[in-house]
């Protein structure tokens, strides 16, 4: 009877996304619409200027600074975030499950500056299809009052709200990933639009319209969205979560790296620079599509706050990636289960390491080459997650560059 109410929730939504919403329409791989390609109103900054902004400063919220040296993979301290290593102010915010919400950034017109992201534990930076990414944004150890703009679900959010026992929150999907979200045991977890509401986000209705300047954007609030489901009667407790290892110190190994950037597509490209003041990785965007005249980036803003994203840890993932179905409609499956090989960046340095997911439900975790785990370093975690054929370079001393290719 729940999965009747939801696939009947889910016609009701599509109708009116289509009958209410402006939503951009898939496009080939080679073309693009005039709209989508439009710079935000900011400066355009070069790729090599690392400093064009003051340092974020901490954000005020429920984390504090980790005072032991070494925590997990397997035991945590009660007040501790297992997805951060750091100390949480509030502990029941431990007591639940994680919030986890897709977020897009295109078009960047309409997108940029996104809610939340500053605040999010960890986030999944992936691609979708026809040269887009969209990210899975994991809230544990704070709460976001709005994160956003929401968009709809892929293949891989199946495996990442399993491996970190999340509630999901999405706008829909196609009817082939919506089967398998649907007919899947985390039925119970998923939250989708039903009636719609202007926003902030409510208990009852927990993703809201927010609407400047004709963009009719959805919303969502993590506080809202745990009470929903747990309103709803859905078991809303503390998650084993064991996994990731955290050390305050480096490994002395590594290569010196004070950027590193990602291109998915001339039309989403990413970049990351390393700001040895605060001991974080800034994040930049594209800001113009690139047709062979270059690349432009911009700082990423997290409209919450006004404060650029950064995070202290930055891993590369490298997995295959396969078409479920072909373009066009394009529909990737990505398979992040097992073992495989990619990159981890704090501190200024770069590691070659090996991913792990062992179950079904385990969380992601590295290793060193020498088989012992991988320290995180204690704080926020962005996974850019690139195919196996993926390729990199070092055009500059301390510059990498990775381009996504499939597999």
């Amino acid at each position: 009877m729940r999965k009747s109410i939801l696939l009947l929730s889910l016609i009701v939504l599509a109708w009116l996304v289509s009958c209410n919403r402006p939503t951009a329409t898939p496009l080939p791989t080679q073309t693009l619409s005039p709209s989508a390609t439009q710079a935000v109103p900011t400066a355009t900054l070069e790729p090599t200027s690392a400093k064009t902004m003051s340092s974020p400063t901490a954000t005020p919220g429920a984390e504090m600074s980790a005072t032991p040296v070494s925590l997990g993979p397997q035991e945590y301290p009660s007040d501790v975030n297992p997805l951060t290593g750091l100390r949480v102010a509030d502990t029941t915010l431990l007591d639940r499950r994680p919030i986890a919400v897709k977020v897009n950034l295109i078009p960047r017109y309409a997108t940029r500056p996104p809610w939340g992201l500053s605040q999010a534990d960890i986030v999944y930076d992936y691609y979708h299809n026809d040269g887009y990414t969209r990210l899975y944004a994991i809230f544990y150890g704070e709460d976001a009052s709005l994160v956003g703009p929401v968009r709809s679900g892929r293949l891989l959010d199946v495996d990442l709200t399993r491996m970190y026992q999340s509630i999901f929150a999405y706008g829909s999907a196609d009817a082939a990933i919506n089967d398998r979200l649907l007919n899947s045991e985390l039925s119970s977890r998923l939250v989708l639009e039903g009636e719609r509401s202007s926003c902030p986000p409510t208990l009852q209705k927990p993703l809201c319209r927010f609407d400047p300047s004709g963009f009719d954007l959805l919303l969502g609030g993590t506080q809202a969205l745990s009470q929903h489901i747990t309103s709803q009667n859905v078991a809303n407790g503390r998650q084993d979560l064991r996994g990731m290892y955290f050390h305050q110190e480096a490994p002395p190994s590594g290569d010196a790296v004070s950027q590193v950037s990602v291109r998915y597509s001339g039309d989403d490209y990413l970049r990351w620079d390393y700001d040895p003041a605060t001991g974080r990785y800034l994040r930049f965007q594209d800001n113009v599509y690139d047709q062979g005249s270059g690349e432009a980036y911009a700082p990423l803003i997290d409209r919450n706050n006004d404060q650029q994203i950064a995070a202290e840890n930055i891993v590369i993932i490298l997995a295959r990636h396969e078409y479920y179905r072909q373009p066009p409609g394009e529909i990737i499956e990505i398979l992040l289960s097992g073992t495989g090989s990619g990159y981890a960046l704090r501190d200024g340095k770069i590691y070659p390491v090996t991913w792990e997911r062992p179950t079904l439900y385990s969380v992601l975790t590295l290793r060193m080459p020498d088989g012992t785990p991988y320290p995180f370093k204690p704080g926020k975690t962005w996974f850019q997650v690139m195919g196996v054929n993926s390729v990199n370079s070092q055009p500059a001393e301390g510059v990498w560059r990775f381009e996504f290719r499939i597999p």
